[in-house]
């Protein structure tokens, strides 16, 4: 009797576990969802990502090598015109600059010591010219040697941020090679790429609201450069927007969203759109997007696309307007998965 007993109780118990398990199976996956309008806030601009960049990057290198003897800024730090960035060993120069101190001295003596027998005319013309040569010779290695030790120097030449320090110390200088970069950020530029489809539709006085989340301000856009070549890969122009910065807020490679507030052509505005990575691709080629019936199950749902708008794509056909679309969390969908959202 004891084993019968024993036996309905670890036939309870499986039954149990396994029940939970089931249900534990079934439960519900969590996904992120938009409902498909043709009336979205899209219809009133286009919304592009951007990137900040400098007004004006100015690298600043000796003229000559040698050893960097001190390095005086840092990267960040606001640099004047004319303010010493860094030093290089200008022990050879000086060495340079006295010797052909004594050499202009020696060809000024001679100067003045046959200059009284040329005027006693006791001195050929030949030999005199010859004096007043190695004089003006002398004169021009003297210039020569202040030049050198001056560029043992190196100066800002114009005013703004420093970028990037790129030698340091002790490091063997190269004719040319960048020491430091200094940025003007006065005013910068916010570079974006858009579809050669659009990029009719911009001018350079369209009106634009630039977003930057790191700093959490927005700006009004001014003046557009609109690129002429584009991508080969993505047919994508650049185009750079043009944005006060008279407080140094807005730093290069800062990541900003663009908004473009003029009007948009009627065929865009009465499409609808879904974020890029909404839409998946099937084995043979096909899209498809991940739509929510009414008992909360997810379909694979057929589409056409049209043209993308910054982080965004035109749905041509395959939708219809209130439409509840996965947006993110499609990873852990199958047929007929139930979902909340």
């Amino acid at each position: 009797m004891k084993k019968v007993i024993l036996g309905l109780l670890t036939v309870i118990i499986a039954s149990s576990c396994s029940e939970k398990k089931e249900s534990a199976a079934k439960a519900p996956t969590r996904v992120k969802t938009e409902v498909i309008s043709t009336l979205s806030s899209h219809a009133n601009g286009q919304t592009y990502v951007g990137i900040v960049e400098e007004q004006e990057a100015t690298a600043v290198s000796f003229t000559g090598m040698g050893v960097v003897k001190r390095v005086l800024v840092s990267e960040g730090q606001a640099v004047s015109r004319g303010q010493l960035i860094a030093e290089m060993d200008d022990t050879q120069a000086r060495n340079l600059l006295s010797g052909a101190e004594a050499a202009m001295t020696q060809a000024n003596d001679a100067l003045q010591r046959y200059g009284m027998l040329h005027d006693n005319g006791s001195l050929p013309e030949v030999q005199w010219v010859e004096i007043q040569s190695k004089v003006a010779q002398a004169k021009s290695q003297l210039e020569v040697a202040k030049k050198n030790l001056a560029d043992c120097r190196l100066v800002a030449p114009v005013s703004g941020i420093i970028g990037r320090k790129q030698i340091g110390a002790g490091e063997t200088a190269l004719p040319s090679q960048a020491v430091a970069t200094i940025l003007n950020i006065s005013n910068v530029k916010v570079k974006v790429s858009i579809p050669e489809a659009e990029v009719g539709s911009i001018s350079s006085n369209t009106s634009s609201i630039i977003k930057v989340e790191a700093i959490g301000r927005s700006y009004e856009g001014g003046r557009i450069e609109k690129g002429v070549q584009a991508d080969a890969m993505t047919h994508t122009y650049d185009i750079r927007i043009h944005v006060p910065n008279g407080d140094r807020k807005l730093l290069p490679g800062m990541v900003a969203s663009v908004q473009f507030t003029a009007e948009i052509p009627q065929h865009t505005e009465q499409a609808a759109t879904l974020p890029v990575t909404a839409v998946q691709k099937k084995a043979d080629g096909s899209l498809f997007v991940w739509t929510i019936a009414k008992d909360s199950t997810a379909h694979r749902s057929p589409v056409v696309i049209g043209s993308t708008q910054g982080n965004r794509i035109t749905i041509n056909s395959g939708l219809s307007n209130d439409q509840r679309v996965v947006t993110e969390g499609y990873q852990k969908l199958s047929e007929g998965t139930k979902v909340i959202f």
